[in-house]
């Protein structure tokens, strides 16, 4: 099965950037759809966005669509998720999963996940 670990989480200001990298290794990456969820505190993990085998379809959110973008580059073995114009509501931690379905969004769907990384975002 496929390990993942996440990184770049930290804490931003509202209206910042930052971008989550996500680093596969143990089985082919190129085999998984990716997803990204999100958890915060006293809240169900949720989903974020998803992205195909080789990057060739994306899925989103409705609270993020148009703010984060979701990537993945199979030569590194990783996945990324740009985050744009954050808002204080986006503060959680951040997981990757690995789904053998392509742009599922319940979490069950998925059968390998990171450890997660914080992202907090104040005002």
């Amino acid at each position: 099965q496929v390990q993942l670990v996440e990184s770049g989480g930290r804490l931003v200001q509202a209206g910042d950037s930052l971008k989550l990298s996500c680093a596969a290794s143990g089985h082919p990456f190129s085999n998984y759809a990716m997803g990204w969820f999100r958890q915060a505190p006293s809240k169900e993990r949720e989903f974020v966005a998803a992205i195909g085998w080789s990057g060739e379809s994306t899925f989103y959110a409705d609270s993020v669509n148009g703010r984060f973008t979701v990537s993945r580059d199979n030569a590194k073995s990783t996945l990324y998720l740009q985050m744009n114009s954050l808002e204080v509501e986006d503060s959680a931690v951040y997981y990757c999963a690995a789904s053998v379905r392509l742009g599922a969004t319940m979490p069950s769907s998925y059968d390998a996940w990171g450890p997660g990384t914080q992202v907090t975002v104040s005002s």
